[in-house]
């Protein structure tokens, strides 16, 4: 099952754009600003959440907030259809029957690397975890649900928290839901994480070793009870803060790679780059028995031209589809005639297409 057919209607930059896939890898390429990455996004939408970009659906019309846009496409024998029509939530329907997001996550595994992504080792934890999830919820499609379970119940509790209600009857429900859920998501974490680690072909990209970082609050503890029990104990503290101090909203992800266990964070910003191109690729591999699309914007960034030969002959040999962007031709000659090429402009405020002989 693959991403058969692609069409754009008022998304971003594309007034209309009709791209039919198949197996091989797709290389986009154009002058900033033309319209490469907004087809990328366009695909990431074909997932639950905000895309790539994490950009609110008004944002994404090529006319403004007070227009539309549709983007359709063929995965196998389903049809998905994902619309922000003016006025209205973002609609999602499979075969044409109305479903919510979620559901997109378990009929196609979308899986991206933006150039914003090279500060991840950088950028605060809450990056990190938002990295780790979206790994997650690629191998456990039931993350997503867990987390709006959490969620739901860390903002109901929080509210307490601010409206400094004491009453301990109100809390442990709400307490024993989020030491349910926070306890799964955990453990979905750490599975994902030994599952991207055991992915990892150490050849020319580094290979990492992943940790589930506690960060400020015990979010490593994949124990309901204690979970709760330790909510429990921390409300005092809790009501001073106004929330919730402790629990699965705060992990945070540790990767240390090479003989000398060089802290991510420490590594130059290519070896940064390299590291990251790694556990994208794990998880693609870590996904070979379900469809997967691979998003990779600006890729040749930081790569040198033997690690961008080396790059392309593992996109080419994953179970997946991918999609990648770079400004010339130049930066994909060593995929050959094993990618095709789609030269992308821009007129007078427009996207345009044309497909490329190598």
């Amino acid at each position: 099952m693959i991403l058969g057919h692609l069409s754009l209607a008022q998304f971003r930059s594309w007034s209309r754009l009709d791209l039919d896939l198949d197996r091989r890898p797709v290389a986009i390429f154009g002058p900033n600003g033309s319209g490469k990455t907004n087809i990328l996004e366009a695909v990431s939408m074909l997932a639950p959440g905000r895309g790539l970009r994490a950009a609110p659906a008004p944002d994404q019309a090529r006319q403004g907030m007070d227009a539309g846009w549709r983007i359709r496409a063929t995965l196998g024998d389903h049809a998905v259809d994902t619309a922000a029509l003016p006025g209205q939530p973002r609609a999602v329907l499979i075969d044409d029957k109305p479903v919510a997001q979620t559901a997109l996550g378990r009929l196609l595994r979308i899986l991206w690397l933006v150039p914003a992504m090279d500060r991840l080792w950088s950028d605060p934890p809450e990056a990190r975890r938002r990295f780790l999830d979206r790994v997650t919820l690629s191998l456990f499609p039931d993350h997503a649900d867990l987390a709006l379970t959490y969620d739901k119940a860390m903002r109901e509790r929080n509210r307490l928290l601010r409206d400094g209600i004491g009453d301990p009857g109100w809390y442990r429900a709400l307490e024993s839901q989020m030491g349910r859920a926070g306890a799964a998501l955990t453990r979905n974490r750490q599975a994902a994480l030994t599952a991207i680690m055991a992915a990892q072909d150490g050849g020319d990209f580094p290979a990492a070793t992943l940790t589930l970082l506690p960060g400020e609050g015990h979010a490593d503890d994949p124990d309901p009870d204690s979970i709760a029990s330790r909510l429990c104990g921390m409300r005092s503290r809790d009501l001073a803060a106004g929330r919730t101090l402790a629990g699965p909203h705060r992990a945070d992800l540790g990767a240390h790679w090479g003989p000398q266990d060089m802290p991510a964070a420490l590594s130059s910003t290519g070896e940064q780059k390299a590291l990251l191109l790694s556990l994208i690729l794990a998880n693609a591999r870590a996904l070979s028995d379900q469809p997967v699309v691979l998003l990779l914007d600006e890729v040749a960034a930081h790569l040198d031209a033997d690690r961008r030969a080396a790059l392309y002959d593992a996109v080419a040999a994953l179970p997946a589809q991918s999609l990648l962007t770079g400004t010339g031709p130049e930066l994909f000659a060593a995929f050959g005639p094993r990618a095709r090429r789609l030269s992308v402009t821009r007129i007078e405020g427009l996207s345009q297409a044309a497909e490329t002989v190598a």
